[in-house]
C-alpha cells in the first residue's frame, strides 16, 4: 500500500471520527463530510496515474470522467430522498397523517405498545423511518402524558421503525441506496426480510409489554381544533394522503414496468402531489390570510433538510475515492478471510458497528468492497446483500444514536444515551439476533424449496 493510499485512508478516518463525536466537537456533520470528499479526492490528484491508467493530459479528463460517473451514482440517491422528504411533508403538513391518531386511541398501556409498534413498523416501509418516528412522537405526546411511560413508547418507535424500514426498498436509506445500486430487488427483499425484519420488532415488544401495566390517564384531545386550522377538507386530506402514500408505494411498481431509476418514479409522485394540492389551494388565493401559502409545496421546499442531503453527498463520494484506490476491495477480502466467508457472521459484526457509527458510510464502503456476481451469497438479492439492509437497519436500534430515527427521538423526548443503553440496548439486540435467525431458516429450509 502506497503513502498516497495510507493519506486517503488517514483523512478519511479522521473525518468519520469527528462524524462519530458530532455531539461533542458541536461540529454538523455535513461540514466534516464534504471536506472529507474534497480532501480525499485532492490527495487522490497527487498521483492518479497509480489508480488509473492514464498519461499526460489524457489523466486529468479520465479522473473527471470518474468523478462525473461516481456523483451520477450518488445524484440517484440524493435526488429519491430529496423527493421522499417533499412528499413526506406535504402530506404532514396539509392534515394527512390526522387519521392515525384516531386508529392509535386506546386506554390499555400495553394495547397501545402494540398499536405504536404495528403501525411504525409498516408506516416506516412506507415513509422513511426518520420520518416516521417523528410522526409518531407527536402523536404519542397527545395520547399519553406522563412522560417516563411516554419514553419507553419512545424507545419502542425507534425499534419499529428501524425494523420496517429494513424490509421496504424505500424505508430506509440504506436500502435505498442497495436498491439504487442493483443489489437487491423490491420483491426480493420485501418476499425476504419481511418476516425477520416483523420478528426484530415483535420479540423486543412482546418483553417490553411487561414493562406496562393499567391504564393510561386521559389526555387532552386537540384534534377538532387542529383540524379546525387546516386548509383542506377532510375529503382533500384524505385525497393528499391517498396520492402521497400511494404514490410511494407506487414508485417500486414504476421501477418494474418502466425500467427506470427510482428516483424518477418519486419525481412522478410529486409532481402529481404538487398538481393535485396546487389545484386544491385555488380558491384560497384571493384571501388575505397568507399562511395556508406556507404549506404549499413550492414553499415547503425550502425546508428540505439540505444538510443531510449534503452529508450524503459529502460522505458517499468520499468513499467513491476509497472505492477507486481499491482500498475497500482489499478491506472486503480480509474480513472474509478473518470469518472464512460466513457472510452471516460479515453482516452481523456490520450491524453491530451500525449502531456505534453512521450505517450510510458503512453501507456505501461495503457496496465498494464487495462486486456482484453471477450467482451465490454476492449476487443480486443474494444472501450477504439482503443481510446487509437488514443489519444496518435493524443494528442500528442497539444504541439511541445508532440511527437516525433514535437520534431525533432522543432529541425531541430528551431521552438520555446511559437510560437508552440500560433499558433498551439489550431488548434491541435480542430482537436483532432473532431476526437474523429468522433469516437463516428461511433461506435453508423455506427458500430452496420454493426454488
Amino acid at each position: 500500500m502506497s503513502t498516497l493510499t495510507i493519506a486517503i485512508i488517514i483523512v478519511f478516518v479522521f473525518g468519520y471520527l469527528l462524524i462519530a463525536l458530532e455531539s461533542l466537537t458541536r461540529v454538523n456533520k455535513a461540514a466534516i463530510a464534504l471536506l472529507m470528499f474534497v480532501a480525499c479526492w485532492t490527495l487522490f490528484m497527487i498521483d492518479p496515474a497509480a489508480y488509473i491508467n492514464g498519461c499526460g493530459s489524457d489523466i486529468a479528463n479520465q479522473v473527471s470522467a470518474v468523478i462525473e460517473h461516481h456523483l451520477g451514482s450518488t445524484s440517484t440517491t440524493l435526488f429519491f430522498l430529496m423527493g421522499a422528504m417533499t412528499i413526506v411533508e406535504v402530506v404532514d403538513q396539509n392534515g394527512g397523517f390526522n387519521w392515525v391518531r384516531g386508529v392509535m386511541q386506546t386506554r390499555s398501556k400495553r394495547a397501545l405498545l402494540w398499536r405504536i409498534s404495528i403501525a411504525t413498523f409498516f408506516l416506516s416501509a412506507i415513509l422513511d423511518n426518520l420520518t416516521t418516528s417523528i410522526v409518531m412522537v407527536m402523536i404519542l405526546r397527545k395520547l399519553v402524558e406522563d412522560r417516563p411511560t411516554r419514553i419507553i413508547y419512545a424507545s419502542m418507535v425507534i425499534i419499529a421503525a428501524n425494523s420496517g424500514g429494513a424490509f421496504s426498498p424505500i424505508g430506509d436509506v440504506t436500502t435505498i441506496m442497495l436498491w439504487n445500486k442493483g443489489v437487491v430487488t423490491a420483491l426480493g427483499v420485501i418476499s425476504e426480510l419481511l418476516i425477520p425484519s416483523l420478528i426484530s420488532m415483535v420479540v423486543p415488544a412482546f418483553i417490553l409489554q411487561f414493562t406496562l401495566k393499567g391504564t393510561l390517564a386521559e389526555a387532552d384531545d386537540s384534534t377538532k381544533t387542529e383540524t379546525a386550522e387546516l386548509d383542506f377538507t377532510e375529503s382533500q386530506r384524505r385525497i393528499v394522503f391517498y396520492v402521497g402514500v400511494g404514490g410511494l408505494i407506487f414508485v417500486p411498481i414504476f421501477k418494474a414496468i418502466t425500467h427506470l431509476p427510482p428516483f424518477v418514479g418519486i419525481l412522478l409522485v410529486l409532481g402529481t402531489l404538487w398538481t393535485v394540492t396546487e389545484v386544491f389551494y385555488r380558491h384560497l388565493r384571493q384571501q388575505s390570510d397568507r399562511t395556508c401559502m406556507q404549506k404549499r409545496v413550492a414553499t415547503l421546499l425550502s425546508r428540505i433538510d439540505l444538510s443531510t442531503i449534503l452529508f450524503f453527498l459529502g460522505i458517499l463520494m468520499a468513499v467513491a475515492c476509497l472505492e477507486q484506490t481499491g482500498v475497500l476491495v482489499a478491506l472486503g477480502e480480509t474480513l472474509n478471510d478473518v470469518f472464512q466467508g460466513n457472510h452471516y457472521l460479515v453482516t452481523g459484526v456490520i450491524g453491530v458497528l451500525s449502531s456505534i457509527v453512521d450505517n450510510v458510510p458503512l453501507v456505501a464502503g461495503c457496496m465498494g468492497m464487495y462486486p456482484v456476481v453471477p450467482t451465490g451469497d454476492m449476487a443480486v438479492d443474494g444472501i450477504f446483500w439482503q443481510l446487509l439492509a437488514y443489519c444496518a437497519g435493524v443494528g442500528g436500534s442497539m444504541l439511541i444514536i445508532g440511527s437516525a430515527a433514535g437520534v431525533v427521538v432522543m432529541g425531541l423526548e430528551r431521552i438520555s444515551f446511559g437510560w437508552y443503553m440500560r433499558r433498551i440496548t439489550w431488548i434491541a439486540f435480542v430482537g436483532y439476533i432473532a431476526g437474523i435467525m429468522a433469516y437463516a431458516l428461511i433461506r435453508t429450509f423455506i427458500m430452496p424449496v420454493a426454488l
